[in-house]
């Protein structure tokens, strides 16, 4: 008897491949002037991120790991090469625009938390939602912050708050705009074992409950391999890209 194609499986297959590209780089390279000469820190990057995909970042320091977010998150401009994230060709844009695109298309981060010290965490969360002139900004404050376990710690300040707590808020701000793509660099870098897997986890399930694109920068390579894709940078070059 013949097997008959599993539909379910058609479908995910169907759905995969009608997802676009959210992050296409082409040929960027980035050079900056020291006083010893010029240094080159992106040296031709390729790479094509789908929707829905997470990415792990990985390679030794100073390969272009976070050189190369910046540069996705519109935070620091080519020397040349094309840059397209989310429909939007970044090299073209002036810095409004680019503060408008990051805003309705992008959360980020960072190992150490920004937030601000005379903000409650509510506050902290809030501020991209009213920047975006949502009506409900600290409605939707109260509820980013529950959903990572803080419901409890709404009216307490960063100093007030554990490590992992304040990267919790992090997270909480990056996903409270709903961006299509989330940047994380080094996330758990200033956090201990147990924390940190506590916040890794918070991150991908957000990330999951989004469908939001995820790229993580991170020297852990068992980190990198819980991604669906590796991507190993070495001299400002990708050198590997594949499944863990």
């Amino acid at each position: 008897m013949m097997d008959l194609p599993d539909p379910q499986q058609s479908s995910r297959a169907d759905d995969a491949s009608a997802r676009q590209p959210i992050v296409e780089l082409t040929d960027v390279r980035l050079h900056l002037a020291s006083a010893g000469g010029e240094v080159n820190i992106l040296r031709g990057l390729d790479l094509s991120v789908t929707e829905g995909e997470t990415i792990g970042v990985v390679g030794p320091s100073g390969s272009g790991k976070s050189t190369m977010m910046m540069v996705i998150a519109g935070l620091e401009r080519p020397t040349g090469g094309a840059v397209r994230v989310a429909g939007n060709d970044l090299p073209q844009l002036n810095e409004d625009a680019l503060a408008l695109f990051r805003r309705r298309s992008v959360g980020i981060v960072f190992q150490a938390f920004h937030l601000v010290p005379t903000m409650s965490a509510v506050e902290n969360v809030a501020v991209p939602l009213e920047f975006a002139r949502m009506d409900d900004a600290f409605e939707r404050a109260k509820d980013s912050l529950q959903a990572v376990g803080l419901g409890d710690r709404l009216t307490h300040y960063p100093s007030q708050l554990s490590g992992g707590e304040q990267q919790r808020v992090a997270i909480a701000r990056a996903f409270a705009t709903e961006p299509a793509l989330l940047l994380a660099d080094e996330p758990t870098g200033n956090l201990d074992g147990e924390t940190g897997e506590q916040v890794i986890e918070i991150l991908f399930e957000r990330a999951q409950r989004h469908g939001t694109t995820l790229l993580l920068i991170t020297h852990d390579m068992g980190l990198a391999r819980r991604c669906s894709r590796v991507v190993q940078l070495r001299d400002g070059r990708i050198v590997d890209s594949g499944t863990p």
